[in-house]
C-alpha cells in the first residue's frame, strides 16, 4: 500500500492495521485554505509534523478550524518533490510509547507545500494570520546578505531576505497584520526572527529600496507580532526500526532519502509521546483555537520562565550530561543509559538537587513534575532511537546556556550554597575529558562535529590519558616540564584558558570558584582507564 490520496481511499486495510487516520472532509479544507489560507509554516520538518500539524489535524476532526496548513522549504525544497508531494503531502507519524506501545497516525493537515518564491500572494491574503517556523536556531542569520541589502526585496536570495520580502509584499497589500512565530529552540527566539526582519527593512529603507514606512511596519507590534515561544518534543532522525514497522504492515515507498544538500527526511516521523508548546498569546491577526489541541498561550515574561526551566534545568543539560558520558562510556542509545545507576544518580543530582533550587517556577508548568517525567517517562523511552554521539553536538555552543545560567544563580543569589555544586562541575570535567577523544577504555573516540573542535584540540593534545602533560612549557609558568610528565596539578594552568572563557561555560569559573573543582574532576578522569566510571560511581555514593 502507498500513502497517497489513491491508497488512503482503501481506509478499511489502514484502519486494520493500527492506524488513525484523518476524519476530517481533505477536499474541502484544501480547497478552503486554497481561499484563504490562515496558517504558512517554514521548514516543516520532523518537529513540525509531528506536534503542529498533528494538533491541527485534531482540530480538524473536531471541526474546530476548517483550513490546513501550507508548508514552505527555503533551504532544500529537494524535499518537496521527493518526500511531501509524492505522498500528496502526507505523513506518518509513529509515536513511540515508554510502554513498549506504539501508536501510528496518518497526519494530512498539510494542503500545500511551496518554495519561498510560491508564497507571495498568499502573503497579500487577509486571512493570513500565522506565518511560524522551525528553520534551527543558524536559519535566523543575515551573514552573507550584502547584495540582498543592495538588490531589495524582489531580488532576495538569502532565506531571511525571501522572508522579508514576502513581509514587504504584505505591507504593500496595506499593512496588513500578522504573526511572525519562531518555533525554534533557541531563547527568545521571536526576537532572533525580528532581529532579522529588521535588519532587512532597515537596510532596504536606508537604500531606498523600499517605502520607508516598512521599517515602521516590521517594528510595529500591533500590525507585525513575534511572539516568544518554548517547544518541547523529542524528534529523532526517522529510524530503520520504525520503517521496519512500515514495511511490516504492508507500506511502500517510505524509505527515508537523503538530498543533494545532505537532508536526510522521509514520509514518516517517530517521536516521544511527551510535548509543550508554550507561546506569547500576541496574534494581531487572530489566530485559531490551538489551545484546545494542547498548546500553552501566556504572556513573554511566563514563555522566558518556562524556557529557562527546561533548557537551564529539567531536560537539556541531563541530555549533555547523558551525551558526554553516554559517548566515554560506549553507550550508543539515551533509553540505555537510563539503566545505568551511575548516570542516574547524576541527573538526579543535577536536576532535583542543584538545579531545582535555582528555577523559578513559570507556573504554566510544574518544573518539579516536567522534571520527573524526563527521567521516568522520557529518557528511558527504549524505542527513541536517539544517540549521545548526536547529541553532543556542538557542545561547545550549549555550556553557557545549559549549565552556566545555574552557576550565575548560585554566584548571585546568598541563599544558594555554591558548595552544593558537584555534578555540574563534574559534566563540565567530563566534556573536556571527552574532547579528549579517547573512551573510558582507553580507546580512539570520533568526536561530534563541534565549531571550537580546532581550538580545544590544541588545548587538550599535550595531556595524555595518565593525567600527564607532555608539552615543553605552560604559559605563564618558568617550569619547564620533564619528558616523562608532570603531575595532575600542573593541569590546571594548562587547561586555564578554557576554564576562565565565559564565552564557553557563561562564566569565568575561576570566578565563580569551581575552576578547582572541574581540574579536580578531570584530571581523576584522565589517570587512566576505568577512571571516568570510577569517578562517577564516587560521585554517586557521596565521596566526591
Amino acid at each position: 500500500m502507498e500513502l497517497n490520496e489513491k491508497g488512503l481511499r482503501e481506509r478499511k486495510w489502514w484502519t486494520e492495521r493500527g492506524y488513525k487516520l484523518p476524519e476530517f472532509d481533505r477536499k474541502a479544507v484544501r480547497e478552503a485554505t486554497g481561499r484563504e489560507p490562515v496558517w504558512v509554516h517554514f521548514g516543516a520538518g520532523n518537529i513540525f509534523r509531528a506536534f503542529p500539524a498533528r494538533a491541527v489535524q485534531e482540530l480538524l476532526d473536531q471541526g474546530i478550524m476548517d483550513r490546513g496548513l501550507v508548508a514552505a522549504e527555503g533551504y532544500d525544497t529537494e524535499i518537496l518533490e521527493r518526500v511531501n508531494r509524492p505522498h500528496d503531502e502526507y505523513s506518518v507519524l509513529v509515536t513511540l510509547k515508554a510502554d513498549g506501545t506504539v501508536e501510528k497516525t496518518v497526519v494530512g493537515s498539510i494542503l500545500a507545500s511551496y518554495g519561498l518564491g510560491g508564497l507571495k500572494e498568499i502573503f497579500t491574503m487577509d486571512s493570513l494570520q500565522i506565518a511560524s517556523f522551525t528553520i534551527t536556531e543558524k536559519g535566523y542569520g543575515v551573514s552573507g546578505a550584502e547584495e540582498d541589502f543592495k538588490n531589495g526585496p524582489d531580488r532576495a536570495k538569502t532565506y531571511m531576505g525571501q522572508v522579508a520580502g514576502l513581509l514587504y509584499r504584505r505591507f504593500l497589500a496595506g499593512r496588513k497584520p500578522i504573526a511572525m512565530v519562531s518555533m525554534d529552540n533557541c531563547s527568545h527566539n521571536g526576537d532572533r526572527l525580528l532581529e532579522a526582519m529588521e535588519t532587512f527593512a532597515g537596510k532596504w529603507c536606508e537604500n531606498g529600496l523600499t517605502d520607508r514606512g516598512f521599517l515602521e511596519y516590521v517594528t510595529d507590534r500591533s500590525r507585525v507580532a513575534f511572539p516568544w515561544t518554548m517547544i518541547d518534543k523529542i524528534t529523532p532522525r526517522p529510524g530503520q526500526d520504525v520503517l521496519k514497522i512500515l514495511e511490516e504492515d504492508g507500506l511502500t515507498g517510505m524509505e527515508p532519502v537523503v538530498t543533494a544538500k545532505n537532508t536526510y527526511a522521509a514520509p514518516f516521523v517517530n517521536a516521544e509521546e511527551c510535548e509543550y508548546l508554550v507561546i506569547e498569546d500576541d496574534f494581531p491577526n487572530g489566530r485559531p483555537a490551538l489551545e484546545k489541541a494542547g498548546f500553552l498561550f501566556t504572556d513573554r515574561e511566563t514563555v522566558e520562565k518556562a524556557e529557562k526551566m527546561k533548557v537551564c534545568t529539567c531536560l537539556n543539560p541531563l541530555h549533555t550530561a547523558l551525551a558526554v558520558f553516554g559517548c566515554l562510556l560506549g553507550y550508543k542509545k539515551i533509553s540505555e543509559e537510563m539503566k545505568d545507576r551511575d548516570l542516574v544518580s547524576l541527573l538526579r543530582r543535577i536536576g532535583y538537587e542543584e538545579g531545582l533550587p535555582a528555577v523559578t517556577d513559570p507556573g504554566i508548568l510544574d518544573p518539579r513534575e516536567f522534571l520527573d517525567t524526563v527521567l521516568t517517562v522520557r529518557f528511558p523511552n527504549p524505542f527513541l532511537p536517539d544517540s549521545p554521539q548526536r547529541i553532543a553536538t556542538d557542545t561547545s555552543q550549549k555550556l553557557s546556556v545549559r549549565f552556566g545560567e545555574t552557576i550565575k544563580a548560585y554566584m548571585e543569589s546568598p541563599d544558594l550554597d555554591m558548595d552544593r555544586l558537584r555534578g555540574i562541575p563534574l559534566v563540565l570535567a567530563g566534556w573536556l575529558r571527552y574532547r579528549m577523544a579517547v573512551d573510558d577504555d582507553g580507546r580512539l573516540m570520533e568526536l561530534s562535529p563541534d565549531p571550537m573542535a580546532e581550538r580545544l584540540g590544541r588545548q587538550l593534545e599535550r595531556i595524555q590519558l595518565g593525567g600527564c602533560l607532555q608539552m615543553e612549557h605552560i604559559q605563564g609558568s618558568e617550569h619547564a616540564l620533564r619528558p616523562e610528565g608532570v603531575p595532575g596539578p600542573e593541569i590546571r594552568e594548562a587547561l586555564r584558558p578554557v576554564l576562565s572563557d565565559a564565552a564557553v561555560f557563561g562564566v569565568d569559573l575561576f570566578k565563580a570558584g569551581l575552576a578547582d573543582r572541574v581540574t579536580e574532576y578531570f584530571t581523576e578522569m584522565a589517570a587512566g582507564p576505568g577512571m571516568v566510571r570510577r569517578t562517577l560511581h564516587a560521585l554517586g555514593k557521596g565521596e566526591k
